[in-house]
């Protein structure tokens, strides 16, 4: 029994054994009294386990004292028990452990061996122990960002201190930023707004994002050339010999250029019609733009167009969007430097239209010369004068260019080149390139002009004279490995070409001196350039059907629907009764996998059908071009230069051409109607006389017996 003492006197007390109370109870004193036996724990378990048991409970009370300095003197104290005596630590840490509950505490006191008490102490000290590891874990992390951020601060307070020592302060900044701005050379309209945004800046914190948008939005006016200029070297002698230099041929382009520079010169300004090169693929639009720009001693810059889908490629993205950028036109004026450049805007004809928006109808303003000098982009909201921009454009049809943006241009056409400018431009520039490309040296290889010639007629069918490129440097590749595994020199022929490169690809041409009867070649234009069709037309019997194959367009199946009611017609007038009524007619025309489109075959599918009626032979170095209507008129036709260059090039020796066309001949340059003879004619009667006489459906006949 403990009496208290005075008002502040404290007593501890501490368990020695295990007590059951039969009875409680408080005498007349207030004192609470009890009666009961001793109830130790009985062991329930062999001592060497018990031993283990309160070994683990010593070790985990040392790792809690190393994280709670409160339980240092608890475990040191069970740390003095001696293990034959473990019940006695289940007495101090059932009294003295803070962290339990009573109800837990009585739990333990309740345990029915010493086993199970020991075993409770370990679950419940492992459970804290993993609650004071995570707590410290925790903290230590909390610690270290603490001292991160600490650090941080820190650093940048001895920045901030630098800067202020080397007079880089914020302020200094800004002061900068208006020295640039004024330095810059801006129009006072768009200085005014650098500067109203410059005010903008200092009032808005540094970590704030609209603060980044601002930066970036004067660092791109402060970048651009306001006034900074390339001079320009007008010299018409040294842009001849430059263009002459780089290309070989292209007389009337050449002269095109020089007649526009001679403008520019006499008015010291370029402000006029944008140049556009039309012609098929190879044949040196883009270099030839390049090559203005040695001449002229400006800045080329090319922004290719095709695929280009969205206007704000153009025109840019207000600054309201996340990573808003200037359009391509004028970060292609910020990467020339000066505002006077030479900008290719190339394949200008593959441009798209969508849901996003018209590029066409950008580049309206791009390349007006009246509304260019006041351009806006959306993203610098303030007028850049492209006045001063030379601009070339390219296409390879010109009939995909919007017509107001087409008026706006001045065309310049490049023809395909011929066999004999193909074999100069192969001799002079392609072998000398490909040659230092592939690394072979000089006497490594020597190519005849027959194997020239047969690479070209044998290998290649274009315009112009990339593919011929690439079968150089295919053949010279080849060379050289055969130099580097036998180190001899090497001599292409027309005879062992094909042990260099393969199998012809393509038949070399020869004139025909007759076709069958129903066959007839027709001049076209593509977007490559120019090509001869064959016309096939067979008669068989049957109900009067037309039957067209070849992937023919709309306009084209009109054209063969008119010859051949055309065809009827005069025949019925010539040789009355005749009739086809029991005849299939198929119209033909080969290499059905590419589409083919136009009004200008309706001639040679007249004269192909006049053939098959009469069995009468077109010649075969024969072309025809033009627009047919039903009294016979022969209507002009398009593409004239590129469908001439198609028949030099297959070895024609007569062309027929619609009369209307005749003034359009002299556009065409001497070198392609050299060796061609040129027949215009008004009307289809004019081209059956020429071809085959008077009276040809006189001799109608079938190839079998349907007329009575």
């Amino acid at each position: 029994m403990v009496e208290a003492g005075g008002p502040g006197d404290e007593a501890l007390l501490h368990a020695s054994e295990r007590v059951r109370f039969r009875k409680i109870w408080l005498d007349e004193e207030g004192v609470l009294r009890g009666s009961g036996v001793l109830k130790p724990f009985p062991l329930g378990a062999r001592r060497t386990r018990l031993t283990a048991l309160f070994q683990l409970i010593q070790e985990i009370l040392l790792q809690m004292a190393e994280l709670d300095d409160h339980l240092s003197s608890l475990a040191e104290d069970v740390r003095e028990i001696p293990p034959k005596e473990a019940q006695e630590a289940v007495y101090l840490l059932g009294t003295f452990y803070p962290r339990w509950d009573v109800s837990q505490r009585m739990r333990l006191l309740s345990a029915a061996t010493l086993e199970e008490a020991l075993r409770l102490l370990v679950s419940w000290l492992e459970e804290d122990l993993g609650r004071m590891e995570l707590r410290a874990r925790i903290h230590e992390r909390v610690h270290e960002r603490m001292e991160r951020q600490q650090k941080e601060f820190f650093l940048q307070q001895q920045l901030q201190e630098i800067q202020r020592e080397l007079g880089l302060t914020e302020e200094a900044e800004f002061q900068k930023l208006e020295e640039q701005i004024r330095a810059a050379g801006m129009p006072e309209e768009v200085q005014a707004k650098a500067l109203q945004e410059l005010a903008r800046l200092r009032r808005i914190p540094p970590m704030s994002p609209e603060s980044g948008v601002i930066r970036s939005y004067l660092d791109w006016l402060i970048a651009l050339p306001w006034n900074r200029r390339s001079p320009d070297r007008l010299d018409l002698a040294h842009v001849r010999k430059v263009l002459d230099e780089d290309h070989y041929g292209l007389e009337e382009p050449k002269e095109r250029i020089l007649e526009y520079l001679a403008s520019v010169k006499l008015k010291g300004e370029i402000r006029g019609q944008v140049i556009c090169f039309v012609g098929p693929p190879g044949v040196g639009k883009t270099s030839l733009a390049r090559s203005i720009a040695r001449a002229l001693g400006r800045p080329f810059v090319r922004m290719s167009l095709g695929g280009v889908r969205d206007e704000a490629e153009i025109r840019g993205h207000r600054r309201t969007y996340i990573g808003a950028l200037p359009g391509r036109i004028i970060q292609m004026i910020r990467r020339a430097g000066v505002k006077n450049p030479l900008m290719l805007l190339d394949e200008i004809d593959k441009l798209g239209r969508d849901w996003r928006g018209d590029p066409y109808a950008a580049l309206m303003e791009v390349l007006d010369p009246e509304l260019n000098s006041q351009f806006q982009d959306h993203y610098l909201e303030v007028d850049f004068d492209l006045s001063e921009v030379l601009f070339i454009t390219t296409a390879n049809n010109p009939y995909a260019i919007p017509r107001p943006l087409y008026d706006r241009m001045e065309v310049i056409p490049i023809r395909g080149y011929l066999e004999t400018e193909k074999f100069f431009i192969a001799r002079e520039h392609l072998i000398p390139k490909k040659l230092q490309e592939v690394g072979l040296p000089r006497g490594a290889v020597r190519v005849t002009d027959g194997a020239v010639r047969r690479m070209i007629r044998a290998y290649t069918r274009e315009a112009g004279v990339r593919e011929l490129e690439r079968q150089i440097r295919r053949l010279f590749l080849k060379v050289a490995r055969r130099y580097v595994e036998e180190g001899k020199p090497v001599r292409i022929t027309q005879r062992n070409l094909p042990e260099w490169l393969g199998v012809p690809r393509y038949e070399e041409l020869r004139a025909e001196t007759s076709l069958p009867p129903g066959v007839a070649y027709a001049m076209a234009w593509s977007e490559t350039g120019g090509a001869l069709l064959r016309i096939e037309v067979s008669l068989y019997p049957g109900k009067g059907n037309l039957i067209l194959t070849g992937s023919l367009g709309d306009v084209m199946k009109e054209s063969a629907q008119i010859a051949l009611s055309l065809a009827r017609t005069l025949m019925n007038q010539e040789k009355p009764g005749s009739t086809l009524d029991g005849v299939d007619i198929h119209i033909h025309v080969p290499e059905g996998a590419i589409p083919k489109d136009g009004p200008s075959a309706g001639l040679p599918i007249f004269v192909a059908l006049v053939s098959a009626f009469s069995g009468r032979r077109v010649p075969g170095t024969v072309a025809f071009t033009g627009e047919i209507t039903l009294t016979g008129k022969i209507l002009p036709v398009g593409g004239l230069p590129e469908k001439l260059v198609a028949a030099k090039r297959q070895r024609m020796r007569t062309v027929y051409l619609p009369r209307a066309n005749q003034p359009w001949l002299e556009e065409v340059p001497e070198g392609v109607r050299e060796g061609l003879e040129v027949v215009f004619a008004d009307s289809v009667r004019e081209v059956l006389q020429a071809l085959f006489g008077d009276r040809v459906f006189q001799q109608f006949r079938l190839p079998w017996s349907l007329q009575a």
